[in-house]
């Protein structure tokens, strides 16, 4: 990805390779099995720490924050590789194949009873470990029905290929940055459905419209946008942080936390914005614990401190 100066830096960084290659991946996959395919990430890692240069420097001062060392090259190597392995274990995912994993799972009793209110919920998470485990397991869960809320176009191809490889695979989506989006959310929450969104990414015209608050992550001073707050408490709901992270081999560790509860909000304006700040806060300090534990998980390969732009 190249980056670029912005809050919408990485609406603009399209998907890396090409459809070719990534069917021939898929096909390996559901040929060989995950195995063998796994050996093949190997030289896919190495092709891209070599010849992606902007993804590289924004991996290493991510790495350099959450290590507490400068990184070298076989951190970096290892957060492509890990990246690379969520993105082939999305194929088995995607055609239902739990079990070829083993997934620890915490928090399932909120999961239950989000769904048993009947009233949906929003599910704040980020682009760390792997949705599509999320999404798995929640698909095999009775009467669990989410939607992601998101900017699909950097992710058209690899959706593309999963519908080929897996027919009965179904995301569905709510696309952000159109007028209809928020009634689209309502309805969806209004069905009893859950719908998740990516906290640690916003548009640039959603973040003037949403306000977007700097707060430490990592040691130093970072954007992140009330949006997806401000919607769950426009809309009354709940909130939950949900998360998957990679841990290695055929392991995903995969949380459901309670975040915040905008069900009743207070009527003083003041006394709202509190809350939306103090629950922002709490996902960032809940994100930075998933990253200092998991640091290879996180996958903003662009200028998400926006140095780049600064200099």
């Amino acid at each position: 990805m190249t980056p670029t100066a912005g809050g919408a830096a990485w609406t603009h960084d399209g998907e890396r390779g090409n459809r070719f290659a990534l069917r021939a991946m898929a096909t390996i996959a559901l040929v060989c099995g995950r195995p063998v395919a796994r050996l093949v990430l190997h030289p896919i890692a190495l092709y891209f720490l070599l010849f992606a240069p902007g993804s590289r420097r924004q991996s290493a001062r991510y790495l350099g924050r959450v290590l507490g060392r400068p990184a070298r090259w076989r951190d970096l190597y290892r957060h492509i590789l890990c990246f690379a392995t969520t993105v082939l274990d999305r194929v088995y995912l995607a055609r239902g194949r739990l079990d070829l994993f083993h997934m620890q799972l915490q928090g399932a009793p909120l999961m239950d009873e989000l769904v048993a209110q009947g009233r949906g919920a929003m599910l704040l998470g980020a682009h760390f470990g792997s949705f599509e485990a999320l999404h798995a397991l929640g698909a095999s869960r009775p009467g669990l029905r989410v939607a992601m809320a998101m900017y699909p176009d950097n992710a058209r191809m690899i959706h593309g290929i999963l519908q080929a490889v897996a027919p009965d695979f179904q995301l569905d989506i709510i696309t952000i940055g159109r007028p209809s989006a928020t009634l689209a959310v309502r309805d969806w929450l209004d069905g009893g459905g859950l719908v998740g969104l990516l906290g640690d990414r916003y548009l640039h015209a959603d973040g003037a419209r949403t306000a977007v608050v700097t707060l430490p992550f990592l040691g130093r001073p970072a954007p992140f946008s009330l949006g997806p707050l401000r919607l769950a408490m426009l809309l009354r709901r709940r909130v939950a942080f949900m998360s998957a992270a990679y841990l290695g081999g055929r392991r995903y560790d995969v949380r459901f936390e309670p975040l915040a509860d905008f069900s009743a909000p207070p009527a003083d304006a003041a006394a709202r914005e509190r809350l939306l700040r103090e629950a922002l806060q709490a996902y960032v300090q809940r994100l930075e614990a998933l990253c200092r534990g998991a640091p290879y998980n996180w996958f903003n390969f662009f200028d998400f401190w926006h140095e780049d732009a600064a200099s």
